[in-house]
């Protein structure tokens, strides 16, 4: 089994707890589940157990009964597992009576997709957006934590800032997530000053978006040509990812690929990585690609609409990618979501392709409207700047220039008006 790249250190056994609150939008148990063993295996440990409870709240002391705590204990030291997974956010006084109860050490929901995050980052603004998250989630959770930490032994949920610097005091942490905002603003700056050169040559944005898994970024790689990381794991990719995207009308976009929902996501996340999550409140369009072959899709694309209403781009116009249909048999079912187009489409075989190539065209060139404009010769740029900009319907040289019909939006339409205007003027 693949180590993630940590060398012949043994393989963490993790025990898996998963309690059933029986709310309302849980998924069932059986997907809680697999999906929580998959993280598992991203993190880089293996299951080696799983035990579920249903009640009707925590236990404020153990967040299971004291009855299930003496089943785990039991279980945890007949698989020989190191580590106890607990598919919920744990408080510090629960974290802290576990690994005492469990005499092991014990990890929460988003400790666990924070390592994850951790080993996955790998440009400068990822690695600062993970730290932030794990500092931020940690602090709180650092007193009286050292003998727990070493526990661990190097293993998940140790990774990131690293058990020194978890070991240090309040202040000294709450020093390292001031400098690691301002670093992140510096990126956000950065970001604002591309985005205003993007608005300036008026490139359309097209943000995917989805749950983690579901095809991302072989989509974009079918649609781009994009040499991108494509792996069968939970958050494979972790850091945006931007390349140009030629359309079948002549209409050239932006797609980047950004990182993927799931459920439950940790909000400590969402905050973190707001910069890069700006690229999708900043789209012109969203693409939203959907796991079509999964059985509890309609919930997977709930979820990235929950996320996308807690980002403000709840009101963004979306496509829908019904993803994989080479894994299913039969047409997949509409989901519940508002959406300028659905298309079914498979990234690894290209079918569907076309269509949704096609889809994206419409959507960006909605707000477009037929104007004719008559360009002098000596005025070249101009017509440059509309070919650029939109898409040329005909062209007809004539005495006095080339007379043109083109479709342009309307900040494209000022922007040649102002350049003829200019040349009049001058």
């Amino acid at each position: 089994m693949d180590d993630g790249g940590r060398g012949d250190r043994l393989i963490q056994r993790a025990f898996l707890v998963i309690v059933d609150f029986q709310r309302p939008g849980d998924w069932p148990l059986e997907y809680r589940c697999l999906e929580l063993q998959e993280l598992v295996r991203t993190a880089g440990a293996e299951a080696v157990g799983v035990v579920t409870q249903r009640r009707s709240r925590p236990d404020p002391a153990y967040f299971i009964g004291r009855g299930k705590l003496e089943e785990v204990a039991a279980q945890v030291a007949e698989a020989g597992a190191d580590l106890v997974i607990f598919d919920h956010d744990l408080s510090p006084a629960q974290a802290r009576n576990l690994e005492k109860a469990l005499n092991t050490g014990v990890l929460d929901r988003t400790q666990l997709i924070l390592d994850i995050f951790a080993q996955r980052a790998r440009t400068r603004e990822g690695k600062l957006q993970v730290e932030l998250a794990q500092l931020r989630y940690l602090l709180p959770r650092l007193t009286g934590r050292g003998t727990e930490l070493s526990r661990l032994g190097g293993g998940i949920g140790t990774r990131g800032p690293g058990e020194t610097k978890l070991e240090t005091d309040r202040r000294q942490a709450r020093r390292r997530i001031g400098e690691l905002v301002q670093e992140l603003e510096e990126v956000r700056r950065h970001r604002r000053v591309q985005r205003g050169r993007r608005g300036r040559s008026r490139v359309p944005v097209v943000a995917l978006v989805g749950y983690t898994n579901a095809g991302k970024s072989t989509m974009l790689r079918a649609l781009t040509g994009a040499e991108t990381l494509v792996e069968d794991r939970l958050f494979a990719t972790l850091d945006p990812l931007t390349r140009r995207l030629d359309l079948p009308g002549g209409t050239r976009a932006l797609l980047t690929d950004t990182v993927g929902f799931i459920h439950n996501l940790p909000h400590q996340l969402v905050a973190a990585f707001s910069a890069t999550l700006e690229e999708v409140v900043e789209a012109d369009l969203l693409l939203h690609v959907v796991d079509a072959s999964h059985p509890l899709a309609p919930e997977m694309v709930e979820t990235v609409s929950k996320v996308l209403r807690d980002l403000g781009a709840g009101d963004k116009p979306v496509i829908i990618a019904l993803n994989k249909a080479d894994r299913i048999d039969g047409p997949p079912p509409l989901p519940d979501a508002a959406a300028e187009a659905v298309v079914v489409t498979s990234a690894l075989t290209g079918e569907g392709l076309d269509a949704l190539r096609q889809a994206l065209e419409a959507a960006l060139t909605r707000q477009r409207r037929r104007v004719r404009f008559s360009i002098p010769y000596d005025r070249l740029e101009v017509l440059d700047l509309i070919h650029r900009s939109g898409r040329v319907e005909s062209a007809r040289y004539a005495a006095s220039g080339i007379e043109v019909v083109a479709e342009l939006d309307p900040a494209a339409v000022g922007r040649v008006r102002a350049r003829l205007a200019a040349q009049a003027l001058g």
